[in-house]
């Protein structure tokens, strides 16, 4: 047992070890007008940019801090640093990027992937994108795959069209820091008819202590073309707070397929409060896989609005909760046109006094006659002093709608420990291997390097899960 608990530690400081660098520049701490005129300067923005910016900080000044939800009582904004530019240019090769960036991405496993099993990797250390790479057969078909930055410089008819279409900046107070301070990100575009045939990946890391990371992503997949983007995020252990608070669009033309799948495992000192949401035209599908482990307090609530006709929406989301954290997360699926589908499903482990909240909200607008959708979200208690809540809303305002909703709360039985105990199994190898069992329907959906390293953080997460 004590070999196995090495093995665990080391697994774990794979992710949480720190960079000690120099900043080629970052803000003060705390955050004022003068910080938002900054960071656009710094990255040399149009005019309209920093408008949008200034615009998004009044809102965000101005407006209360959410009452439902996490505890945020204890994030002290005036502490965190806003900006952080730890390379001067964003490089599309690894052989470009500075070493000791390099060397910390070459220790998380990235080239590697890009190598296997990937059509493009993006890398984003602390505010900045130091990293973008896409296969050359895609750039030729038209492919675009890149640091929001550059997204804006390089395309910027596209870029404009869409840009705070999906997410306003007004959308939420969260929604407005981002898009006052946001820096780094992926700009991702899909032209007609094109097939991504292998996921494009973004991988944010934090690094520096009390950093704010405020990605910005803008994904537009063209009529009939397909995309799978995955994003992994990590960060290493401090005695003080970050922050990451991203906005993500993604828009999805008629005749689309998305899938975004996020596997994140922020260290316990991280606020990830971000804003995911999609549009999906007539005849699209939009599916959203998302896991949530680590961050001290998450709030994350993934949403599709179907505009068009027979448009499809899947969302499945699984979340685990140990001691110290807060995983506040949810789906939300809004029907806006006719003979529109979804379906959302969310999962949820909680030990060690854990806490799992759940919000599933479905709307089904007037007019919007014909739609079909389900939800079903299951919570596993692994202790008694840990919290499982769940937060249905349900709002269909059309007689013509065929709806179901399942809820389950259950426990880890001890006749099912006792059955794989017989078996040879320690008491956490079983409790393990029935946590696995409840997210299959999580994990079946991910390429299979994905689901194996997904499995692996599971395993992590329930090391001593019984005591």
């Amino acid at each position: 047992m004590t070999v196995a608990k090495e093995t665990v530690r080391d697994e774990r400081e794979q992710y949480a070890f720190h960079d000690d660098i120099t900043y080629l520049r970052e803000t003060k701490a705390g955050l004022t007008e003068a910080t938002v005129r900054e960071i656009s300067e710094t990255k040399g923005e149009p005019a309209w940019m920093l408008e949008y910016r200034l615009r998004a900080y009044k809102h965000f000044e101005a407006r209360a801090m959410p009452m439902w939800g996490g505890d945020l009582t204890k994030l002290d904004f005036s502490k965190i640093v806003y900006y952080r530019k730890p390379s001067e240019r964003e490089e599309k090769s690894w052989d470009d990027v500075p070493d000791q960036i390099k060397k910390t991405f070459e220790r998380l496993g990235i080239p590697e992937a890009e190598r296997k099993f990937l059509s493009g990797v993006g890398a984003q250390y602390d505010s900045e994108v130091v990293y973008h790479s896409v296969r050359e057969d895609l750039q030729k078909l038209g492919v675009v795959f890149m640091g929001t930055d550059q997204g804006m410089k390089e395309y910027p008819e596209i870029f404009k069209k869409y840009f705070g279409t999906v997410v306003p900046a007004e959308d939420n107070k969260f929604a407005a820091l981002n898009s006052a301070v946001w820096s780094g990100g992926s700009f991702v575009y899909v032209p007609k008819g094109v097939d991504v045939p292998l996921p494009l990946q973004a991988y944010f890391r934090i690094n520096g202590q009390n950093t704010g990371q405020f990605e910005r992503t803008l994904i537009v997949v063209d009529e009939c073309a397909s995309l799978h983007y995955i994003e992994g995020c990590t960060a290493p252990n401090w005695a003080t707070d970050s922050l990451h608070v991203a906005v993500v669009e993604v828009i999805a033309l008629p005749g689309a397929k998305v899938r975004y799948t996020t596997i994140q495992n922020w260290s316990n000192d991280v606020y990830n409060l971000v804003t995911k949401r999609a549009h999906a035209h007539a005849g699209a599908t939009v599916e959203w896989i998302d896991a949530n482990t680590g961050a001290q307090l998450t709030m994350k609530y993934p949403g599709i609005y179907l505009l068009g006709e027979k448009a499809h929406a899947e969302i499945v989301s699984v979340a685990v909760a140990s001691k110290g954290q807060h995983q506040d997360t949810g789906a939300k699926a809004v029907h806006l046109a006719p003979n529109t589908t979804s379906r959302i499903v969310g999962k949820s482990v909680c030990k060690d006094g854990g806490v799992a909240t759940y919000r599933g909200t479905v709307r089904v607008a007037p007019g919007a006659t014909g739609v079909t959708t389900s939800v079903r979200c299951d919570a596993l208690i692994l202790d008694e002093g840990s919290r499982s809540e769940t937060y249905p809303y349900i709002d269909i305002q059309e007689d013509d709608t065929s709806m179901s909703h399942e809820a389950t709360v259950g426990r880890v039985s001890d006749d099912q420990i006792f059955y794989l105990m017989s078996r040879g199994m320690t008491e956490n190898e079983a409790t393990n291997l029935i946590v696995q069992g409840f997210l299959e329907v999580f994990t079946k959906e991910l390429p299979m390097e994905y689901a194996l390293e997904f499995n692996r953080l599971i395993r992590l997460e329930m090391e001593g899960a019984l005591g």
